[in-house]
């Protein structure tokens, strides 16, 4: 007994540090992705990056294909836990008040890795079955749980009456503003993308434009008011 009581943290730290690494692969997996394409990357220049030996790679994911769909789901697993922890569904905000800690999440998480934006934009370009995976297995869900919240927030008269799923792709490329147009933002103007005031400004922009006042206001008044 006092082996194995002295085995479990020996077994914890493992799994704790093959979850780190799985995490850091996945994380050099989207960059490489992003900056080279699916066709481009290569498993050898993303061990590279993390200066792993190319089969520690191959041992988890033994192909190019089940890599990119895993470092999708990675990506979307944390976008999902942010939500999760901003907006619980069986919270009692209302579904603006929802929505805006959702797509505020979003945006806080491009900020932070910008890489992401340019893996999915890199996949847009043609009409191929990693792009119609990831539609099919992890936006769907996340559609599931955004677009009902967006039609309540609609028959309230606070959003725009267009289609939601039209709302919503604007969010998106609200949301990757300036991780997509950073660069160019920068040698145009000399604002900095990753400048804590440019970001809080550009969000706080984003959010009066979008969702206003109605937003802003405690849970309950909120959820009072869109039940008059």
């Amino acid at each position: 007994m006092t082996a194995e009581r002295r085995g479990r943290p020996r077994k914890r730290a493992e799994q704790q540090r093959s979850l780190e690494t799985r995490g850091a692969i996945l994380d050099a997996a989207i960059t490489e992705f992003a900056e080279r394409g699916f066709e481009g990357a290569s498993i050898r220049a993303i061990a590279d990056r993390l200066g792993l030996q190319h089969p520690l790679i191959t041992y988890h994911y033994r192909s190019k294909d089940i890599l990119w769909r895993a470092a999708a789901e990675h990506a979307f697993a944390q976008i999902r836990a942010g939500w999760d922890s901003s907006a619980p569904e069986n919270s009692d905000l209302s579904p603006l008040v929802q929505l805006r800690q959702e797509y505020a999440t979003l945006f806080r998480y491009t900020v932070a890795f910008p890489e992401f934006h340019r893996f999915m934009r890199q996949e847009a370009f043609t009409n191929n079955p990693r792009l119609k995976w990831v539609a099919e297995t992890v936006l769907a869900p996340l559609l599931g749980r955004l677009i009902p919240q967006i039609v309540a927030a609609q028959k309230q008269g606070l959003l725009p009456a267009v289609d939601p799923i039209l709302f919503h792709y604007m969010m998106v490329s609200l949301t990757a503003t300036l991780s997509g147009f950073g660069p160019e933002m920068q040698v145009t103007s000399g604002l900095s993308a990753e400048n804590t005031k440019v970001i809080e400004a550009y969000w706080s922009l984003v959010d009066e434009t979008v969702f206003g006042k109605h937003a802003r206001e405690k849970p309950a008044r909120a959820k009072e008011a869109s039940q008059r």
